[in-house]
């Protein structure tokens, strides 16, 4: 998936969605949450769309937002034009010429991203460059092939991962695993139910709103206290050799 129109081909959403997401609000918080802490002072968000998690990222020396569609990036360069920290590029794993960053970061981060490329190991390798030594990959991911329904083939989605498969794929990477683990307990048995059990083709617009209001918050408050045994997604944390 590559090339104009790959963000509203992986995503269901259009470019003028930017900023709009309010239905979203809490989980983004909630993501935040749990990347942050990895990041350092230079990031790049790779698969940014159009900026809506990048955009929580404040107080860093360097961000870089990219995405493989020009019109995301067109529209985040819009977006972000008064943060001077903030560069919008083009980035294609596929295509050497756009993985030129200058110097690189202290942190990689991307958010459903990795499941719809078929050499995830290869990937991680080539972003691992973007990263300087003892930087870290952080890589939050759909989880569980139990949860592989029909919407992930609408959205192209190869794999879900457990925690092992992405462990592995790190490690092919060369890469060392420091944190990874399920999260978002509640949200996976809510998927299972709604999209894989229940055949539905998408999620439904009314029951996001519902569920970032009620059970994000419920979510945010266990999983810090408890680490849980399944979620809709995995967060894998690794580190590049220094």
């Amino acid at each position: 998936m590559s090339g104009e129109g790959a963000f509203s081909q992986a995503t269901g959403r259009g470019l003028e969605d930017a900023g709009a997401a309010e239905d979203r609000r809490r989980y983004r918080a909630y993501q935040l949450e749990l990347i942050a802490p990895h990041c350092g002072r230079s990031v790049l968000e790779v698969g940014a769309g159009v900026g809506d998690f990048a955009a929580q990222l404040d107080d860093l020396d360097r961000l870089v937002v990219t995405d493989v569609d020009p019109g995301a990036v067109a529209a985040m360069a819009q977006r972000f034009a008064d943060r001077a920290e903030v560069e919008a590029r083009r980035l294609d794993l596929d295509d050497p010429e756009t993985l030129e960053i200058g110097r690189p970061v202290s942190a990689v981060v991307a958010i459903n991203v990795l499941e719809h490329i078929e050499g995830d190991a290869e990937a991680l390798r080539r972003l691992a460059r973007l990263v300087e030594p003892g930087g870290r990959l952080v890589m939050f991911v759909p989880g569980y092939p139990q949860l592989y329904g029909e919407f992930d083939r609408l959205v192209g989605h190869v794999r879900r991962y457990t925690p092992a498969t992405l462990t592995e794929a790190f490690e092919r990477a060369g890469l060392r695993p420091v944190h990874v683990r399920p999260v978002n307990l509640l949200g996976g048995l809510a998927w299972w139910a709604t999209v894989r059990r229940g055949g539905v083709g998408s999620p439904n617009p009314r029951l996001v709103r519902a569920y970032d209001r009620w059970l994000v918050p419920t979510t945010r408050f266990v999983e810090r206290r408890v680490r849980p045994p399944f979620g809709q997604s995995v967060l894998g944390v690794a580190a590049v050799p220094s």
